[in-house]
């Protein structure tokens, strides 16, 4: 490894001991970049990696708000504005109440990379709280949104930061987000946050673009196989939005989801969540009860297992990890493996712990693509509905997908070629990491130090 590039991972480790996420993203980009330093050194020279591991800013904020019993509560809100280097900030509100400091730095960073590959001018960034909207009242999210935004509303704008939504922020919650915004500015920047409604200016598809976009690169992965989508079954994990795209996106290809997992267990459906009926119940199933899916086999006459996810299962051909960080450790990588399975495909953010992540990789039957390509078409249309506020336009939801597909195609083509290009073979993990890496660097080094 390269020398600059070692040192600095020893700096992250030892600065950073008590945020293992971040440490965790840091490592797994950095350990890829090793051949693009030794071949720029000038990046080396203005110090190019010691910055980009540092946000360019991060603030942390209280955020005070009452209860539908007239009672307060105070949290902690996060945004971590981490590089604006190609464009205004970019990234995700994230509500749960495991939200922390760490959480929100990784994610800020891998989003960095992310947003590079798609070709969009649009930075990194990231933020949340450690709130549960989960049994609240509709009130009370209301109330916390407008807290939040009253505390965040300063520093963003649609040429500054542009937040949008992710776990335990949907639309009911942008909306409030937005309106509290507009209160406050007294402006309609619509283009400040994306993940709207449909009524004030949001973009089509955007619910479905995150597993929509994953469909597409997992068709690029095929293709370079040269297979076919058409009867694959695939195993993932998680059932809210992104699940939910997959499963519509892989039904309508001639694919079909046979495995997926809630908090109390997974489902193995082995006719597939592919008719209308099973897609829209799983709406409806999230709705009522984002924390148990056992109702699904209930109502469709499938094997529910409790407590156990579908790692391992031998009757798939794609497993798409889908739901949350480290979902899948060195225990479960093993039996992906034994498996026999060919394809692994990262959805959801860093979805893989490192080791089991390089273990899978070494695996010489599989081919292991990386979540901060696979799962960037959620922002990359986000992006599109920022183009489209700034326009005053609305593009069908035809145009709004094929844009998403040629995207999608635009970072497999990318990730393949930059790691031939370092003699990496077909490595997307390495590959992804190399590109995003060298846009973000290189834009860096021509803006100069500060």
């Amino acid at each position: 490894m390269n020398a600059y590039v070692e040192s600095v991972i020893d700096y992250v480790r030892k600065t950073y001991e008590s945020q293992p996420e971040f440490v965790q993203t840091v490592e797994e980009v950095l350990s890829s970049v090793s051949p693009v330093m030794d071949a720029h050194p000038e990046y080396e020279k203005a110090d190019i990696l010691k910055r980009m591991v540092e946000p360019e800013r991060m603030f942390t904020f209280r955020v005070c708000w009452m209860d539908d019993k007239g009672e307060y509560h105070t949290n902690r809100g996060w945004r971590c504005q981490f590089n604006g280097t190609i464009g205004p900030y970019k990234g995700g509100l994230r509500f749960q109440k495991n939200v922390n400091e760490s959480i929100i730095k990784f994610l800020g960073f891998e989003q960095t990379f992310k947003n590079a590959l798609t070709g969009l001018p649009i930075g990194g960034g990231k933020g949340g709280s450690d709130f549960d909207p989960a049994g609240k009242s509709a009130d009370e999210v209301m109330r916390f949104c407008q807290a939040y935004m009253s505390a965040l509303y300063r520093y963003i704008g649609p040429d500054v930061d542009v937040p949008a939504g992710d776990m335990g922020v949907g639309g009911r919650e942008i909306g409030y987000l937005y309106g509290q915004y507009r209160r406050l500015k007294g402006t309609f920047e619509n283009g400040v946050l994306t993940g709207k409604g449909l009524t004030y200016g949001g973009s089509l598809i955007r619910p479905e673009a995150t597993g929509y976009g994953a469909v597409y690169y997992l068709q690029e992965v095929l293709k370079h196989e040269n297979d076919t989508i058409v009867g694959k079954r695939l195993a993932i994990s998680g059932y809210g939005n992104v699940a939910w795209g997959i499963m519509k996106k892989a039904a309508e290809l001639g694919a079909k989801v046979t495995y997926f997992s809630g908090p109390d267990g997974y489902i193995h459906d082995p006719e597939g969540v592919d008719t209308e009926e099973k897609i829209n119940y799983i709406l409806k199933m999230r709705a009522e009860d984002p924390m148990h899916c056992a109702s699904y086999a209930e109502k469709f006459g499938c094997e529910f297992v409790p407590n156990a996810k579908p790692w391992g299962a031998k009757d798939v051909d794609i497993y798409m990890p889908s739901a949350m960080q480290n979902d899948v450790n060195m225990e479960s990588a093993e039996k992906i493996a034994a498996s026999g399975v060919k394809y692994y495909i990262e959805v959801a953010n860093m979805p893989t712990t490192n080791d089991a992540l390089n273990y899978l990789r070494s695996q010489k039957h599989m081919i292991v693509a990386p979540s901060k390509a696979v799962n960037a078409g959620g922002v990359a249309v986000s992006a599109l509905e920022m183009s489209q506020n700034s326009e005053r336009l609305v593009w069908t939801a035809e145009e709004v997908d094929a844009r998403l597909k040629g995207i999608m195609a635009g970072i497999h083509k990318e990730s393949a070629d930059a790691a031939a290009e370092y003699g990496l073979g077909y490595d997307l993990v390495a590959g992804a990491n190399i590109a995003g890496f060298k846009k973000v660097a290189q834009g860096m080094y021509e803006q100069g130090v500060f």
